[in-house]
């Protein structure tokens, strides 16, 4: 069906590829995944590793017997493991396990200020509301511009820095955005914010399982202060996330979350915290999601994060480029350059709903997508074009259909073969566009 030629050789190393679901009609096929931007399938290596370190799993730093000395070894080598694959620094930098990214950038977010009414938080107009609603109630925050197609302004990020006149404590930016797969200039940004004596936090999650990350490149200005991500879009399940930054910055005060691990003396009347990263890691860890993440880090290593890249982005123009062609099919954001770009895909068609497509593509093809705004509402609002009296109505009207897009998002698994299902289906609902509407309850 398609006359490029691109061979796949990381399908097998991800379970689950071969899955078959029933279509309505009852005829079971292999499911076709394009949600990857929301959560990836785990690689065989993840759970072949999970079940080989299983017999020693056992508690960390506070048991002698030989199970937890094992576990306690490998829970703290798997920081310079991860540290290491996103280039932070070693000696000054430390890596905080958390639940996903959202705790990291909540985490980080009691720790900037020690008069937080005088500090200003950078956001942007594209974030993951977990990268803008943890800071709202804690500091002054203010919203980078974003262009007609949804880039982010570095003249308007200066021109910010210039009009807060050294009260931006921090930058925060999406590596890469989770509705228009734009990949931020975030060694420009960085710059940016450390000429005006700002710091940078990298919301990695969409950037960091796709491209290569260096988080200490050879210009100094352009060093990436806090990076966070999370296990769950890179093949390794089981609840694991990282905030990596400077560890000066955890040294002082006690941490979000305070108990078992935190400290090093407690008395009714004193007490004592532990040096980082230990004191922001309250209770029992997660030893199995770093072993699943630290697994992960190794089989994305061999097969080499350049070819990922370069690999995801022949899928994206492929499919982009055939997408252009299908008649009533609107894509948002850039539709012509993959250059700066992740594998997702953002589009609604005319007439129907963006969930309603959702359901057709799974009944009728088993393919999954996502829809809605992908806790990022006012990018979306912004790419939609809803004005604010639109929006006010959908407040007053909280059940109302909600605005909304289909998003397609690739992973190193992905073929041109699967692409070619989708696009042929998404001719089909547009060429029979009466019969799609009558047989599914479009809102």
């Amino acid at each position: 069906m398609n006359s490029v030629t691109m061979e796949n050789n990381y399908r097998d190393l991800v379970i689950g590829t071969d899955t078959k679901i029933p279509l309505s009609n009852g005829k079971l096929v292999p499911v076709v995944n394009f949600d990857n931007a929301a959560t990836t399938p785990p690689f065989k290596s993840v759970m072949e590793e999970l079940n080989s370190f299983a017999p020693w799993y056992s508690s960390i730093h506070r048991g002698k017997g030989l199970k937890s000395q094992i576990s306690s070894e490998f829970y703290d080598n798997a920081r310079k493991i991860i540290m290491s694959f996103v280039g932070a620094n070693l000696e000054s930098d430390t890596a905080i396990f958390v639940k996903n990214t959202t705790e990291a950038i909540n985490k980080l977010s009691f720790r900037l200020c020690t008069n937080n009414k005088r500090c200003v938080i950078l956001s942007t107009n594209m974030e993951h509301h977990s990268n803008d609603l943890p800071w709202r109630d804690k500091y002054r925050v203010d919203y980078i511009a974003t262009n007609a197609s949804g880039k982010l302004s570095l003249s308007d990020l200066e021109n910010k820095l210039k009009k807060y006149d050294g009260f931006v404590k921090l930058v925060t930016v999406s590596g890469a955005s989770n509705v228009t797969g734009y990949i931020n200039p975030i060694y420009k940004v960085a710059e940016l914010a450390h000429k005006y004596n700002a710091k940078i936090l990298v919301d990695g999650a969409q950037l960091v399982p796709h491209v290569p990350v260096n988080m200490n490149p050879e210009n100094y200005s352009h060093h990436i202060d806090y990076l966070a991500f999370s296990a769950h879009k890179m093949y390794a399940p089981f609840g694991i996330g990282v905030l990596i930054g400077p560890k000066e910055t955890f040294k002082s005060g006690p941490p979000d979350y305070s108990g078992g691990g935190t400290v090093q003396i407690v008395t009714h009347q004193f007490v004592s915290w532990n040096d980082p990263p230990d004191k922001e890691e309250a209770g029992s860890p997660n030893l199995m999601g770093v072993v699943a993440l630290a697994a992960s880090i190794a089989t994305l290593t061999n097969v080499g994060m350049g070819k990922i890249d370069k690999y995801e982005k022949q899928l994206t123009r492929y499919t982009l480029n055939r997408l252009r062609d299908i008649d009533g099919v609107e894509i948002y954001g850039d539709s012509i350059d993959c250059s700066e770009k992740v594998g997702i895909i953002p589009f609604n068609i005319d007439g129907f709903h963006h969930n309603t497509i959702a359901e057709i593509l799974s009944y009728e093809a088993a393919i999954a997508v996502r829809t809605g705004c992908f806790c990022a509402q006012p990018y979306v609002q912004n790419l939609l074009n809803i004005s604010e009296e639109a929006m006010k109505s959908y407040i007053a009207n909280p059940k109302s259909p909600r605005p909304g897009m289909v998003r397609v998002s690739f992973g190193l698994y992905n073929t041109l073969q699967e692409i070619d299902i989708l696009l042929h289906m998404l001719k089909k609902i547009t060429c029979n566009k009466n019969y799609y509407l009558s047989k599914y309850n479009n809102p």
